[in-house]
């Protein structure tokens, strides 16, 4: 693609799955939303419950609120909830939508989604590591602190000294 798109900025959690709203994925794809979700309705069946499902209305209020970058006014007049599409969904949105842009914002979209699974998969083993790493050498650790600590409380102690004349 052209154009750098921040996609990755456009995929929240929810319900323990990532997701992105039918409005983000229309602006993506350039069109109208509504034109999005109908043509979603009209190939419905390639749309089950784990590709797709509409927010509650706690849902929508509570991914506003993380949402730090959206207008006041954007979606407060919307006549229904939000739909969302997890991965598989965005996948089969490619397949509804056949402009040229849908494919190439679509390719785009799952290359980000690998990303951040990739991204996850080495934070978690990051993760592993380093507390592996705390139970193997735990005394040592602690030794080292206390060193620090003495350190610390003698800078402490010579910083209280008082300087000058004495009478």
């Amino acid at each position: 693609m052209n154009a750098i798109i921040p996609i990755h900025h456009k995929i929240y959690t929810l319900r323990e799955k990532q997701i992105m709203l039918d409005s983000d994925l229309a602006e993506l794809y350039q069109v109208e939303t509504r034109v999005l979700n109908q043509a979603v309705k009209r190939n419905i069946e390639r749309f089950p419950d784990d590709f797709m499902f509409q927010l509650s209305e706690e849902e929508y209020e509570s991914l506003r609120s993380q949402i730090v970058t959206l207008e006041k006014g954007k979606g407060q007049h919307r006549k229904y909830m939000p739909y969302v599409f997890t991965e598989n969904g965005v996948y089969m949105l490619s397949a509804v939508l056949k402009s040229k842009i849908a494919i190439n914002v679509s390719i785009e979209i799952m290359r980000t989604f690998t990303k951040l699974r990739e991204f996850t998969l080495h934070y978690n083993a990051l993760g592993k590591k380093l507390i592996e790493l705390e139970h193997k050498n735990n005394k040592q650790f602690k030794e080292v602190f206390t060193i620090l600590d003495s350190l610390v409380n003698d800078t402490k102690k010579t910083d209280e000294k008082v300087m000058g004349f004495i009478k």
